[in-house]
Protein backbone atom coordinates (compact mmCIF):
# COMPACT_ATOMS: atom_id res chain seq x y z
CA UNK A 1 0.00 0.00 0.00
CA UNK A 2 1.15 3.44 -0.10
CA UNK A 3 1.80 5.60 2.85
CA UNK A 4 4.12 8.32 3.96
CA UNK A 5 6.96 7.46 6.24
CA UNK A 6 8.63 9.71 7.95
CA UNK A 7 12.00 8.42 8.09
CA UNK A 8 13.90 11.19 10.40
CA UNK A 9 12.53 14.10 12.24
CA UNK A 10 12.63 17.92 10.50
CA UNK A 11 11.11 19.69 8.16
CA UNK A 12 8.01 18.22 6.41
CA UNK A 13 7.59 21.03 4.03
CA UNK A 14 10.18 19.88 1.82
CA UNK A 15 8.47 17.45 -0.40
CA UNK A 16 8.99 13.44 -0.18
CA UNK A 17 12.23 12.14 -1.59
CA UNK A 18 13.12 15.04 -2.98
CA UNK A 19 16.47 15.74 -1.49
CA UNK A 20 18.72 14.35 1.73
CA UNK A 21 17.04 16.96 3.60
CA UNK A 22 13.20 15.97 3.52
CA UNK A 23 11.90 13.85 6.60
CA UNK A 24 9.55 12.30 4.36
CA UNK A 25 9.56 9.41 1.92
CA UNK A 26 6.24 7.82 0.23
CA UNK A 27 6.27 4.06 0.27
CA UNK A 28 4.19 2.69 -2.23
CA UNK A 29 5.02 -0.99 -1.03
CA UNK A 30 4.51 -0.30 2.64
CA UNK A 31 2.61 -3.40 4.29
CA UNK A 32 -0.63 -3.43 4.68
CA UNK A 33 -1.66 -4.11 8.56
CA UNK A 34 -2.85 -7.42 9.46
CA UNK A 35 -6.20 -7.92 11.60
CA UNK A 36 -4.57 -7.63 15.21
CA UNK A 37 -7.40 -9.38 17.16
CA UNK A 38 -10.65 -11.43 16.66
CA UNK A 39 -12.26 -7.93 17.90
CA UNK A 40 -10.33 -6.11 15.12
CA UNK A 41 -10.85 -3.79 11.87
CA UNK A 42 -8.97 -2.86 9.06
CA UNK A 43 -10.45 0.40 7.48
CA UNK A 44 -9.29 1.59 3.93
CA UNK A 45 -8.72 4.81 4.45
CA UNK A 46 -11.07 7.91 2.58
CA UNK A 47 -9.18 11.08 4.08
CA UNK A 48 -7.14 11.99 7.12
CA UNK A 49 -6.92 15.26 8.50
CA UNK A 50 -3.82 16.98 9.24
CA UNK A 51 -3.18 19.10 12.42
CA UNK A 52 -0.85 21.48 13.67
CA UNK A 53 0.02 19.01 15.98
CA UNK A 54 1.31 16.47 12.77
CA UNK A 55 3.28 19.69 11.65
CA UNK A 56 5.39 19.48 15.53
CA UNK A 57 5.43 15.30 15.23
CA UNK A 58 7.51 15.28 12.25
CA UNK A 59 9.41 18.48 13.04
CA UNK A 60 10.75 16.52 16.43
CA UNK A 61 8.47 19.54 18.51
CA UNK A 62 5.61 18.11 20.18
CA UNK A 63 4.71 16.81 23.64
CA UNK A 64 5.18 13.22 22.34
CA UNK A 65 8.06 12.22 20.82
CA UNK A 66 7.96 9.79 17.62
CA UNK A 67 11.06 7.77 16.60
CA UNK A 68 11.47 7.50 12.73
CA UNK A 69 10.50 5.80 10.95
CA UNK A 70 7.00 6.00 11.48
CA UNK A 71 4.04 6.89 9.22
CA UNK A 72 2.25 10.03 9.78
CA UNK A 73 -1.11 11.03 10.61
CA UNK A 74 -3.66 11.06 13.05
CA UNK A 75 -7.39 11.32 12.47
CA UNK A 76 -9.11 9.74 9.75
CA UNK A 77 -12.43 8.21 8.08
CA UNK A 78 -12.81 5.31 5.61
CA UNK A 79 -14.88 1.78 5.22
CA UNK A 80 -14.71 -1.29 6.87
CA UNK A 81 -12.26 -3.90 4.59
CA UNK A 82 -11.85 -6.57 6.97
CA UNK A 83 -13.27 -7.40 10.06
CA UNK A 84 -11.92 -9.69 13.15
CA UNK A 85 -13.96 -12.83 14.00
CA UNK A 86 -15.51 -11.37 17.23
CA UNK A 87 -16.52 -7.85 16.02
CA UNK A 88 -20.07 -7.45 15.81
CA UNK A 89 -20.65 -3.21 15.76
CA UNK A 90 -19.15 -2.88 11.95
CA UNK A 91 -19.65 -5.14 8.73
CA UNK A 92 -18.16 -4.58 5.28
CA UNK A 93 -18.95 -1.82 4.02
CA UNK A 94 -19.56 0.73 7.02
CA UNK A 95 -18.16 3.94 7.48
CA UNK A 96 -16.29 5.32 10.26
CA UNK A 97 -13.67 7.67 11.37
CA UNK A 98 -11.41 7.18 14.29
CA UNK A 99 -8.43 9.07 15.10
CA UNK A 100 -4.58 7.32 16.20
CA UNK A 101 -1.39 9.07 17.56
CA UNK A 102 0.01 7.84 14.34
CA UNK A 103 -0.56 5.96 11.06
CA UNK A 104 -3.49 7.10 9.06
CA UNK A 105 -1.32 8.55 6.40
CA UNK A 106 -1.63 5.86 4.42
CA UNK A 107 -4.22 3.52 2.32
CA UNK A 108 -5.38 1.34 5.22
CA UNK A 109 -5.16 1.43 9.33
CA UNK A 110 -6.22 -1.45 11.89
CA UNK A 111 -8.13 -0.52 14.85
CA UNK A 112 -10.10 -2.38 17.60
CA UNK A 113 -13.53 -1.75 16.99
CA UNK A 114 -14.37 0.22 20.08
CA UNK A 115 -11.98 2.76 18.99
CA UNK A 116 -14.21 3.56 15.66
CA UNK A 117 -17.51 5.49 15.11
CA UNK A 118 -19.97 4.71 12.53
CA UNK A 119 -20.62 7.80 10.26
CA UNK A 120 -24.44 8.66 9.80
CA UNK A 121 -25.82 8.77 5.99
CA UNK A 122 -25.83 12.57 5.20
CA UNK A 123 -22.48 12.86 7.12
CA UNK A 124 -19.84 13.64 4.03
CA UNK A 125 -16.76 10.62 4.67
CA UNK A 126 -14.14 13.14 3.82
CA UNK A 127 -14.91 15.76 6.78
CA UNK A 128 -15.81 12.74 9.16
CA UNK A 129 -11.97 13.08 9.04
CA UNK A 130 -11.58 16.17 10.99
CA UNK A 131 -14.62 14.76 13.74
CA UNK A 132 -12.01 12.61 15.60
CA UNK A 133 -9.25 14.76 16.87
CA UNK A 134 -10.54 19.02 15.89
CA UNK A 135 -13.89 18.80 16.59
CA UNK A 136 -13.52 16.53 19.70
CA UNK A 137 -11.04 18.08 21.99
CA UNK A 138 -12.89 21.45 21.19
CA UNK A 139 -16.03 19.56 22.32
CA UNK A 140 -14.61 18.02 25.58
CA UNK A 141 -12.99 21.41 26.45
CA UNK A 142 -15.73 23.57 26.20
CA UNK A 143 -18.79 20.93 27.09
CA UNK A 144 -16.42 18.79 29.82
CA UNK A 145 -14.16 21.00 30.92
CA UNK A 146 -15.23 24.59 31.37
CA UNK A 147 -19.43 23.67 31.29
CA UNK A 148 -19.79 26.13 28.60
CA UNK A 149 -23.30 28.01 29.48
CA UNK A 150 -25.91 29.73 27.11
CA UNK A 151 -25.44 33.80 27.71
CA UNK A 152 -21.44 33.54 28.89
CA UNK A 153 -19.27 35.08 26.99
CA UNK A 154 -16.71 32.70 24.83
CA UNK A 155 -13.14 34.39 23.67
CA UNK A 156 -11.34 31.71 21.09
CA UNK A 157 -7.97 32.39 20.00
CA UNK A 158 -6.65 30.61 16.42
CA UNK A 159 -10.50 31.08 15.44
CA UNK A 160 -9.92 30.43 11.86
CA UNK A 161 -7.80 26.72 12.30
CA UNK A 162 -9.20 23.67 13.18
CA UNK A 163 -9.51 23.26 16.90
CA UNK A 164 -10.41 27.18 16.73
CA UNK A 165 -13.13 27.12 14.15
CA UNK A 166 -14.32 23.47 16.14
CA UNK A 167 -14.81 25.85 19.17
CA UNK A 168 -16.50 28.42 17.59
CA UNK A 169 -18.91 26.39 16.41
CA UNK A 170 -19.53 24.50 19.43
CA UNK A 171 -19.71 27.44 21.11
CA UNK A 172 -23.13 28.88 19.61
CA UNK A 173 -24.49 25.36 19.42
CA UNK A 174 -24.14 25.77 23.80
CA UNK A 175 -25.71 29.48 23.32
CA UNK A 176 -22.59 31.11 24.17
CA UNK A 177 -21.98 34.72 22.82
CA UNK A 178 -18.73 33.63 20.83
CA UNK A 179 -15.85 36.38 20.13
CA UNK A 180 -13.46 35.13 17.69
CA UNK A 181 -9.44 36.28 17.18
CA UNK A 182 -8.11 35.91 13.59
CA UNK A 183 -5.40 37.59 11.31
CA UNK A 184 -7.07 39.30 7.84
CA UNK A 185 -9.65 40.50 6.10
CA UNK A 186 -10.98 36.67 4.26
CA UNK A 187 -10.55 35.18 7.61
CA UNK A 188 -12.63 37.92 9.41
CA UNK A 189 -15.37 37.29 6.96
CA UNK A 190 -15.54 33.72 7.13
CA UNK A 191 -16.29 34.04 10.98
CA UNK A 192 -18.45 35.97 10.74
CA UNK A 193 -20.68 33.68 8.04
CA UNK A 194 -19.88 31.36 10.78
CA UNK A 195 -21.97 32.76 13.62
CA UNK A 196 -19.37 34.43 15.49
CA UNK A 197 -20.71 37.29 17.46
CA UNK A 198 -17.66 39.64 17.32
CA UNK A 199 -14.40 38.87 15.34
CA UNK A 200 -11.42 41.20 16.21
CA UNK A 201 -9.02 41.12 13.16
CA UNK A 202 -5.46 41.20 14.61
CA UNK A 203 -4.16 42.90 11.47
CA UNK A 204 -5.57 46.02 12.69
CA UNK A 205 -4.20 45.92 16.09
CA UNK A 206 -4.62 44.43 19.75
CA UNK A 207 -7.63 42.39 21.30
CA UNK A 208 -8.00 44.70 24.38
CA UNK A 209 -9.49 47.88 22.92
CA UNK A 210 -11.81 45.66 20.51
CA UNK A 211 -12.42 43.46 22.81
CA UNK A 212 -13.88 45.73 25.38
CA UNK A 213 -15.66 47.85 22.66
CA UNK A 214 -18.09 44.96 21.98
CA UNK A 215 -18.93 44.21 25.69
CA UNK A 216 -19.55 47.69 26.70
CA UNK A 217 -22.52 47.76 23.42
CA UNK A 218 -23.62 44.68 24.84
CA UNK A 219 -23.91 45.99 28.38
CA UNK A 220 -21.61 42.82 29.72
CA UNK A 221 -18.74 42.30 32.21
CA UNK A 222 -16.17 40.50 30.65
CA UNK A 223 -15.31 36.94 28.90
CA UNK A 224 -16.19 33.97 30.70
CA UNK A 225 -13.94 31.23 28.81
CA UNK A 226 -10.96 31.44 27.11
CA UNK A 227 -10.16 29.08 24.74
CA UNK A 228 -6.74 29.47 23.77
CA UNK A 229 -4.50 26.93 21.32
CA UNK A 230 -2.30 29.56 21.15
CA UNK A 231 -0.19 31.01 23.52
CA UNK A 232 2.02 34.06 23.62
CA UNK A 233 1.23 37.58 23.40
CA UNK A 234 -2.44 37.02 22.44
CA UNK A 235 -2.60 35.20 25.74
CA UNK A 236 -1.17 38.03 27.68
CA UNK A 237 -3.66 40.10 26.41
CA UNK A 238 -6.98 37.92 26.50
CA UNK A 239 -6.33 37.77 30.54
CA UNK A 240 -7.42 41.43 30.59
CA UNK A 241 -10.52 41.22 29.47
CA UNK A 242 -11.65 38.17 31.11
CA UNK A 243 -14.55 38.27 33.88
CA UNK A 244 -14.34 37.36 37.68
CA UNK A 245 -14.43 33.81 38.11
CA UNK A 246 -13.39 32.81 34.02
CA UNK A 247 -12.33 30.28 33.16
CA UNK A 248 -9.02 29.33 30.61
CA UNK A 249 -8.69 26.34 28.53
CA UNK A 250 -5.64 25.84 27.62
CA UNK A 251 -5.42 23.68 24.53
CA UNK A 252 -1.90 24.72 22.61
CA UNK A 253 0.84 26.50 21.90
CA UNK A 254 0.67 27.53 17.49
CA UNK A 255 2.39 30.75 18.60
CA UNK A 256 5.42 28.72 19.61
CA UNK A 257 5.55 30.42 23.11
CA UNK A 258 4.21 28.75 26.26
CA UNK A 259 2.23 31.66 27.73
CA UNK A 260 3.03 32.56 31.86
CA UNK A 261 -0.32 33.10 33.41
CA UNK A 262 0.08 34.92 37.12
CA UNK A 263 -1.13 32.75 39.66
CA UNK A 264 -1.66 36.27 42.07
CA UNK A 265 -4.06 37.06 39.19
CA UNK A 266 -5.52 33.64 39.21
CA UNK A 267 -5.97 33.90 42.63
CA UNK A 268 -7.82 37.38 43.32
CA UNK A 269 -9.74 37.22 40.12
CA UNK A 270 -10.81 33.37 40.97
CA UNK A 271 -9.82 32.27 37.36
CA UNK A 272 -10.09 28.30 36.58
CA UNK A 273 -6.91 27.20 34.39
CA UNK A 274 -7.62 24.06 32.85
CA UNK A 275 -5.06 22.00 31.02
CA UNK A 276 -6.70 20.06 28.29
CA UNK A 277 -4.86 17.07 26.70
CA UNK A 278 -6.63 14.97 23.96
CA UNK A 279 -3.90 12.43 23.84
CA UNK A 280 -4.66 10.63 26.91
CA UNK A 281 -8.21 11.46 27.40
CA UNK A 282 -9.78 8.05 27.09
CA UNK A 283 -6.99 6.05 29.06
CA UNK A 284 -8.36 8.44 31.96
CA UNK A 285 -12.01 9.27 31.28
CA UNK A 286 -13.63 6.02 29.67
CA UNK A 287 -15.89 6.62 27.09
CA UNK A 288 -16.16 10.18 26.85
CA UNK A 289 -14.31 10.40 23.41
CA UNK A 290 -16.93 8.15 22.19
CA UNK A 291 -19.48 10.23 23.22
CA UNK A 292 -18.71 13.18 22.06
CA UNK A 293 -17.74 11.78 18.72
CA UNK A 294 -21.23 10.34 18.40
CA UNK A 295 -22.39 13.42 19.53
CA UNK A 296 -20.30 15.59 17.01
CA UNK A 297 -21.39 13.41 14.23
CA UNK A 298 -25.14 13.20 15.13
CA UNK A 299 -24.78 17.30 14.90
CA UNK A 300 -22.93 17.13 11.91
CA UNK A 301 -25.73 14.65 10.42
CA UNK A 302 -28.49 17.48 11.46
CA UNK A 303 -26.25 20.68 10.02
CA UNK A 304 -25.31 21.87 12.93
CA UNK A 305 -21.76 22.14 12.68
CA UNK A 306 -20.07 22.05 9.05
CA UNK A 307 -16.69 21.41 8.56
CA UNK A 308 -14.75 23.32 6.20
CA UNK A 309 -12.05 21.97 4.24
CA UNK A 310 -9.26 24.49 3.39
CA UNK A 311 -8.07 22.37 0.54
CA UNK A 312 -7.83 18.40 -0.21
CA UNK A 313 -4.00 17.07 -1.49
CA UNK A 314 -3.22 13.90 -2.79
CA UNK A 315 -0.57 12.32 -0.48
CA UNK A 316 2.35 12.66 -2.55
CA UNK A 317 1.36 16.13 -2.24
CA UNK A 318 1.10 15.96 1.43
CA UNK A 319 4.11 19.08 1.66
CA UNK A 320 2.09 21.57 0.42
CA UNK A 321 -0.66 20.57 3.26
CA UNK A 322 2.34 21.09 5.19
CA UNK A 323 2.95 24.34 3.74
CA UNK A 324 -0.37 25.95 4.03
CA UNK A 325 -0.53 25.27 8.34
CA UNK A 326 3.41 26.51 8.59
CA UNK A 327 2.41 29.46 6.59
CA UNK A 328 -1.34 29.50 9.07
CA UNK A 329 -2.88 29.49 5.32
CA UNK A 330 -6.00 27.21 6.15
CA UNK A 331 -9.08 28.37 7.55
CA UNK A 332 -11.16 24.72 9.00
CA UNK A 333 -9.53 21.91 8.06
CA UNK A 334 -6.77 20.61 5.11
CA UNK A 335 -6.97 16.99 4.13
CA UNK A 336 -5.24 13.96 2.82
CA UNK A 337 -7.83 11.94 0.28
CA UNK A 338 -7.64 8.58 -1.16
CA UNK A 339 -9.03 7.28 -4.25
CA UNK A 340 -12.21 5.15 -3.70
CA UNK A 341 -11.47 1.54 -4.40
CA UNK A 342 -13.27 -0.32 -7.30
CA UNK A 343 -14.69 -3.05 -5.12
CA UNK A 344 -14.82 -4.03 -1.58
CA UNK A 345 -14.28 -7.74 -0.97
CA UNK A 346 -15.51 -9.10 2.07
CA UNK A 347 -13.54 -10.99 4.78
CA UNK A 348 -13.14 -11.99 8.45
CA UNK A 349 -10.13 -13.36 10.78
Amino acid sequence: MEALVCRKLGDPTIPPDSSQDSPLTLSKSYPIPKLTSPTSVRVRIKATSLNYATYLQVLGKYQEKSDPPFVVGSDYSGVVESVGSDVTKFKVGDRVCSSTGEGSFAQFMVAEEYQLFGVPEGCDLVAAAAIPLAYGTSYQALVHRSNLKSGQVLLVLGASGGVGLAAVQIGKICGAIVIAVARGSEKVEFLKSVGADHVVDLSNGGIIESVRAFLRTKKLKGVDVLYDPVGGKVTKESLKVLNWSAQILIIGFASGEVPLIPANIALVKNWTIHGFYWGNYEALKPGVIEESSKELLSWMAKGLITIHIHHSYKLQEAHLAFSDIKDRKVIGKVMITFDDPKNITSSRL
